[in-house]
């Protein structure tokens, strides 16, 4: 009966779409910009294209004797094509630094969990998942990452009297993770200072710029993302 067909291509979608929010659900904890709902809904589609892929012939109604020829790896071969615009709207390039390429590597992952669970291939795709998983948080202990931190750039115009250098490098020690000098200028004319670092800060801490503002001499603080 075709209700029983029409049962196991919903359980196909089903199965898709929550083996996809699990790679979503670790990137989203991890706070990338695709995350949980992103992840869900591209295996969802993945999932829903491969099950009209290989069996939208089949509620066609045609009949036995119609000469019907159906290549049913057009559509799902698209999604492979097609997947690769979405996922590289997740990757950010600013200055030399790129980010979001794990992101986007994970949308293709979970278009192709999607595909290999719209094709019934149950055991398959639960394994191409937990080894997603384990590929993703295992190996994330062998890089260098933190996101505790964000690397950003400050800017502190000192004007033509410096202020003395010992209450800056304790207000660095006691906000910043990291801190390096990328640049500094002095005017010949005005004799102003322009001190440029590369810092980097925990996440959502605004208390550098604030205790900044409160050492004598230095006329303006610019805190921008690192580039």
């Amino acid at each position: 009966m075709r209700w029983d067909l029409d049962l196991e291509l919903v359980v196909r979608i089903a199965v898709g779409t929550a083996l996809g929010a699990v790679i979503g659900y670790e990137r989203d904890i991890h706070g990338r910009p695709a995350g949980l709902r992103t992840h869900a809904i591209v295996a969802l589609a993945s999932a829903t294209f491969m099950v009209v892929s290989s069996h939208f012939v089949y509620f066609q109604d045609y009949k036995a004797n119609d000469l019907v020829n159906v290549d049913g790896s057009r559509i799902a071969a698209s999604v492979v094509s097609g997947i690769g615009f979405l996922a590289g709207g997740a990757i950010l390039r600013t200055g030399f630094t790129i980010q979001g390429l794990t992101t986007a590597a994970g949308l293709w992952l979970v278009a192709a969990i999607g595909l290999c669970a719209g094709s019934g291939m149950f055991v398959e795709s639960v394994a191409a998942t937990i080894i997603g998983i384990g590929t993703l948080t295992i190996l994330r202990r062998f890089e260098d990452k933190d996101d505790r931190s964000f690397a950003r750039r400050l800017v502190l115009d000192l004007g033509d009297a410096a202020p003395p250098n010992a209450a800056i490098v304790d207000l660095l020690r006691t906000h910043v993770v990291s801190a390096a000098i990328e640049s500094w200028s002095r005017d010949a004319t005005s004799r102003r200072l322009v001190v440029a670092l590369r810092l980097r800060l925990e996440d959502g801490d605004h208390s550098l710029t604030t205790a900044l503002d409160t050492i004598p001499g230095i006329t303006r603080v610019q805190l921008d993302a690192a580039a």
